[in-house]
């Protein structure tokens, strides 16, 4: 059932606004009824309106140049246009300046209380986004980007002021600062958010199935198509693609990429024809890209195209005041994945986390307070918790170090570990399998 609204209805017909104020107010509705544009704004700027019914023709005055003037004073009102004057044109114009329904004269009580109800639907879709977007940070601590270092707002900043345009955007940081989250979220501040995003790994294809996975390829074009397949920036029409780690980009596919950005162009392999596609791209690298442009290993235009918005995100040794903040988000967040009733940390095991120079970031860090969630069996985390380099205080050991083999076969599975994106991935860089990952894992407790 529908709740009751406060509806506005603008309409220089008396019995217009006589018969549809009475429908409305037996269906429960609160209903004002105004004949002309100014009492309509008077109405409006007292942000008291749900819905508003708006005649297109009032009196010598446009009802089209209203609805803009009631949404910049009410931006939550749904908006009905109400015409005897009928046409696509008129329609399209009043959908464009943000309208929500278009409904011809003459009506009939159905089709109003039909769209009241949509605008209902409507209503409780936005509010849903907006408990989701309150929520994304206790339901991913990760996503929450507040921060006391300077250096992290800026950068957030300029993401935010970035995402709603259709600029491409680089972000550069080490691995396990963020990248990916940051990506997702430019994606749902952008205008962009109602369609895909899409998120390629550059270093987990091949050359041929990374071209594949970027423009498609069609059957019979290699060994292995067995079928048509559209491709990411396809798949991605109207939205976002956000391509991890670009600094592993083969430099054959370089100069396809570097064309689809210019012109928006691209073929499917094995189909010679041109095929267009509405796709942002955002692109992110924990290499050095110039360096890289220097040695001959990224095309120094490609590199130019794709850091149009740079955003740099610091490590977290560099976010120092970030710390303990972010280990109390991921504590309860991780608490609650685990059925933990944990209360936070005791002050050694807080000294223990701000003394850590976490070469894993915020990867790192979630996957420690994780492991210190499921291993507590008390109110509070105390440095028995941790890893054996947090509890110690001491830097990981760096090969030449005055240590045993031991000391850095388990620090560097720590590091590739908390910087993996997966268990398999983590293998593949240690060159062992994931069953000898696995017993070295419950050998160090990593």
């Amino acid at each position: 059932m529908n709740p009751s609204f406060n509806i506005l209805v603008v309409d220089d017909e008396v019995n217009i606004r006589k018969t549809l104020s009475l429908h409305l107010e037996t269906e429960g509705h609160r209903v004002v009824a105004v004949s002309n544009f100014k009492d309509a704004l008077t109405e409006a700027s007292r942000g008291s309106f749900d819905v508003a019914f708006v005649d297109l023709r009032l009196g010598t005055e446009d009802g089209l140049d209203l609805i803009p003037a009631m949404l910049s004073a009410e931006p939550w009102l749904k908006i009905i246009v109400i015409t005897a004057y009928a046409s696509i044109d008129t329609a399209v114009e009043a959908i464009r300046r943000g309208a929500v329904d278009y409904i011809p004269k003459p009506y009939t009580p159905a089709q109003i209380s039909l769209a009241v109800g949509k605008s209902f639907e409507l209503r409780k879709l936005e509010q849903k986004v907006a408990d989701l977007q309150e929520d994304m940070g206790r339901t991913n601590p990760q996503a929450d980007f507040s921060s006391s270092s300077p250096a992290m707002q800026r950068s957030i900043n300029v993401a935010r002021q970035a995402a709603d345009t259709d600029a491409t955007i680089l972000l550069r940081g080490e691995s396990g600062t963020g990248k990916t989250v940051l990506a997702r979220a430019i994606h749902a501040w952008s205008r962009r958010s109602v369609k895909p995003i899409g998120i390629v790994s550059c270093p987990s294809f091949s050359l041929e199935l990374l071209e594949s996975e970027l423009f498609g390829h069609v059957k019979g074009s290699f060994t292995g198509a067995v079928r048509d397949a559209p491709g990411r920036i396809a798949a991605c029409q109207g939205g976002t693609l956000f391509l991890d780690e670009i600094g592993d980009l083969p430099l054959s596919i370089q100069p396809k990429l570097l064309r689809f950005i210019q012109e928006r162009e691209y073929e499917r392999i094995g189909d010679p024809a041109t095929r267009r596609a509405d796709v942002r791209i955002i692109a992110a690298s924990n290499q050095d890209l110039d360096r890289a442009v220097g040695e001959g290993r990224f095309r120094e235009d490609l590199f130019y195209r794709l850091n149009v918005i740079p955003v740099e995100i610091p490590p977290l040794r560099e976010r120092s005041d970030d710390i303990v903040p972010l280990a109390k988000r991921l504590l309860a967040f991780h608490g609650r994945n685990n059925h933990r009733a944990l209360l936070g940390f005791t002050p050694e095991a807080l000294d223990a986390l701000k003394r850590y120079h976490w070469p894993g970031n915020l990867r790192e860090l979630s996957n420690v307070i994780e492991r210190a969630a499921i291993l507590c069996r008390s109110d509070l985390v105390g440095t028995d918790h941790l890893p054996m380099s947090l509890q110690e205080g001491r830097p990981a050991p760096k090969i030449g170090d005055p240590i045993s083999l031991k000391e850095i076969e388990e620090q560097h599975i720590r590091r590739v570990v908390a910087t993996a994106r997966s268990l398999q991935e983590a293998a593949e860089i240690l060159g062992i399998d994931q069953a000898t990952l696995w017993r070295r894992r419950k050998k160090y407790r990593v």
